[in-house]
C-alpha cells in the first residue's frame, strides 16, 4: 500500500512560518538571545520563545516592536502584513489571493517620509562643509516634534586600529561642528534649536527641534516641510569619503561633492542593501566644472530602506606651498588661514542674495570671527586686522575689519565694492595672513567710500579713512582674488617681517 501524501499547508500557515523565520534570522543576525529580547520588546521570554516555535501566532504590536528593536528595514513588519491580510481574508470567507506589497514601507510608530533628499558636500581651506535638505511629509498620525541627525567621521577607512586611535586623541568637539539649522522655505526659513543625545569621540548624535525662541511648530499629519542643517569637519577628522544611509522611507536622494578643481579630484561609489553585498553604483557620476570648483552629482530615485550609499574620492593633483613660507605662515595655516597658492585665493567671490541668505551671511561671519580669535592669539596686530571670507575658504563676499585704534568688534561688510576714492594717496608696508612672512609697500587712497549690504539686503555707503580705508581695500581686494601683491610695481621688492622695522607698530599718518 502506497503511502498518501502529505497534505500541503495553508498560505496563512506559510505566512506564518514565513514571519516565524523572518524573527528568528533577525534575531540571529543581530546576536541576541530570545530573552534579551524579549526584555527590550517589553514580552515575556516564553512568548517570543512560542512565537518563534509557530506555537503562537504574532500580533500587530509584537511585530511593530520587534521591528523596532531589530531594525529589521521592514522585513519583519512586511511579513506580519502578508501574514495579517491573509488572516483577514480567511476570516470574511474570500478566496485567496496574493497579498499586497506596499509601494514603500513606512516604519512602525511614525509615518515620516523624506520626499527630497540633496546631500552636499563642500572641501575648501583644509576643512569639509556638509549640508543636508530633506522635504519631510508627515503620512503619520502624531505631530513630530524632533529630528535626530548623526555625524559619524573615520580617518581612516582602511585601518580602523589606527582611525580608532586617532580620534580618541582628536576626538570631534561639537563647537567646531559650528551646527546650524533650519525649517521651512527659503524664504521663510525659521532657525531650530538643537539639543544633544550622544557624544562619542568619532560620532555625535543631535535632535534638531521644532522650535526656536519665537514658538513651536510641529509638522501635524498630513503636513509637509523642508529642513536643512550644516556642519563643518577639519580634514584632519574626516578621510576622503561621504556615506548617506537611508534610514527613512526616501523618494529622491541626491549627492553632490564639491572639491578645488586643481587638487585633480576623482570620484567613485559603492552601495550596500540589507539583502546585497557591496556594489558599484548602478548609475554614474555627472560632473562640471564652476569657478575653479569641480562639482560631482549622483541621484537614485526609491532608494530601499536601509540601503547605504558611500562615495569616495582622492585628490590626485596637490597644492604645492610656495618655498618662502616659514613657519609664521604655517602657523596661520594651522590656525585655518589659506595660504599664497590655494586656488581659493584668485577666484572672484560670489554675491550674496540677501536677505534670503542672511542665516548664511551670520553663520560665515561667526566663522570668520572664530579664525580672527584664532590667529590674534598668535600674533599681536597693531595695525589693526581684517580677514576676507575666501581666506578661510568660503567662497562669499564678506569681510570682518578691525581698525588699529578700535577695540571695537570688527565691522562687517556684506558684498562690498568701492564706489568712490579720493585722488590723495600714500604708501604704507602692508602684511596678509595668506602671505604672512613678507611684507610689501602698496599706494592706496587715503580714503574711500564703500557701498555694502546689511542684513536685511538694504545697501548703506560708508566713508573709511587712512588705516581703515587700507585694510578695508586690503580686505575687498581679496574677494576679487587679488592679493597686495598684484598692486605692487613688478621691479618692487618684499622685505621679510625680521627686516620690517615699522612691524610693531601702528601705521603713522600726518595730523
Amino acid at each position: 500500500m502506497t503511502a498518501q501524501p502529505t497534505s500541503p499547508t495553508s498560505p496563512l500557515e506559510r505566512a506564518a512560518d514565513s514571519f516565524a523565520a523572518e524573527l528568528s534570522q533577525w534575531r540571529a543576525d543581530r546576536g541576541m538571545t530570545k530573552k534579551q529580547l524579549a526584555a527590550r520588546m517589553g514580552f515575556d521570554p516564553s512568548y517570543v520563545s512560542h512565537v518563534e516555535g509557530r506555537r503562537h501566532r504574532p500580533t500587530e504590536d509584537f511585530a511593530r516592536r520587534a521591528e523596532a528593536v531589530l531594525e529589521a528595514g521592514g522585513r519583519i513588519w512586511q511579513r506580519f502584513q502578508e501574514y495579517d491580510e491573509l488572516r483577514h481574508v480567511r476570516s470574511v470567507g474570500l478566496t485567496h489571493r496574493d497579498p499586497p506589497v506596499p509601494e514603500q514601507w513606512l516604519p512602525p510608530g511614525t509615518g515620516l517620509v523624506v520626499e527630497q533628499e540633496i546631500a552636499e558636500l563642500v572641501y575648501s581651506g583644509g576643512e569639509y562643509r556638509c549640508l543636508i535638505r530633506r522635504a519631510l511629509y508627515n503620512a503619520g498620525t502624531e505631530p513630530v516634534t524632533r529630528y535626530m541627525v548623526k555625524v559619524a567621521v573615520d580617518r581612516f577607512p582602511t585601518d580602523p586600529d589606527r582611525s580608532n586611535r586617532h580620534h580618541r586623541e582628536h576626538p570631534l568637539s561639537f563647537e567646531e561642528l559650528r551646527l546650524t539649522a533650519f525649517w521651512g522655505a527659503p524664504y521663510a526659513r525659521e532657525p531650530m534649536r538643537w539639543r544633544k543625545k550622544r557624544d562619542r569621540d568619532a560620532d555625535k548624535e543631535m535632535w534638531l527641534l521644532f522650535e526656536n525662541d519665537h514658538g513651536r511648530f510641529p509638522l501635524y499629519p498630513g503636513q509637509r516641510t523642508t529642513i536643512e542643517y550644516a556642519y563643518s569637519v577639519p580634514e584632519d577628522k574626516w578621510g576622503q569619503w561621504f556615506q548617506r544611509a537611508v534610514r527613512l522611507p526616501t523618494r529622491q536622494l541626491t549627492v553632490r561633492l564639491d572639491f578645488p578643481a586643481a587638487l585633480d579630484p576623482t570620484v567613485w561609489g559603492e552601495e550596500t542593501s540589507l539583502s546585497a553585498e557591496e556594489a558599484p553604483l548602478r548609475t554614474p557620476f555627472t560632473r562640471h566644472e564652476e569657478n575653479g570648483r569641480a562639482v560631482f552629482e549622483w541621484s537614485t530615485d526609491e532608494p530601499p530602506l536601509n540601503a547605504r550609499y558611500k562615495l569616495s574620492w582622492r585628490f590626485r593633483g596637490t597644492i604645492t606651498p610656495p618655498a618662502e613660507e616659514s613657519r609664521a605662515g604655517e602657523r596661520m595655516r594651522t590656525a585655518g588661514i589659506l595660504q599664497r597658492g590655494a586656488p581659493q585665493l584668485v577666484e572672484p567671490a560670489r554675491q550674496l542674495v540677501l536677505p534670503e541668505q542672511a542665516a548664511d551671511a551670520r553663520d560665515m561671519v561667526e566663522q570668520l570671527r572664530r579664525a580672527v580669535g584664532r590667529v590674534e592669539a598668535l600674533h599681536d596686530f597693531r595695525k589693526g586686522i581684517g580677514l576676507a571670507a575666501p581666506q578661510i575658504g568660503l567662497p562669499w563676499a564678506v569681510a570682518l575689519v578691525r581698525s588699529q585704534d578700535s577695540d571695537d568688534e570688527p565691522t562687517v561688510l556684506l558684498n562690498p565694492r568701492i564706489v568712490a576714492e579720493s585722488p590723495e594717496t600714500d604708501i604704507q608696508y602692508e602684511g596678509c595672513l595668506s602671505f604672512f612672512d613678507h611684507r610689501g609697500a602698496v599706494r592706496r587712497p587715503l580714503r574711500i567710500q564703500v557701498e555694502h549690504e546689511r542684513w536685511d539686503g538694504t545697501r548703506t555707503v560708508t566713508t573709511f579713512d587712512r588705516a581703515t580705508a587700507r585694510l578695508v581695500a586690503h580686505e575687498i581686494d581679496h574677494l576679487d582674488g587679488r592679493l597686495y601683491l598684484d598692486r605692487m610695481p613688478p621691479d618692487a621688492r618684499l622685505i621679510t617681517t625680521e627686516e620690517y622695522e615699522g612691524g610693531g607698530l601702528p601705521w603713522r599718518y600726518d595730523s
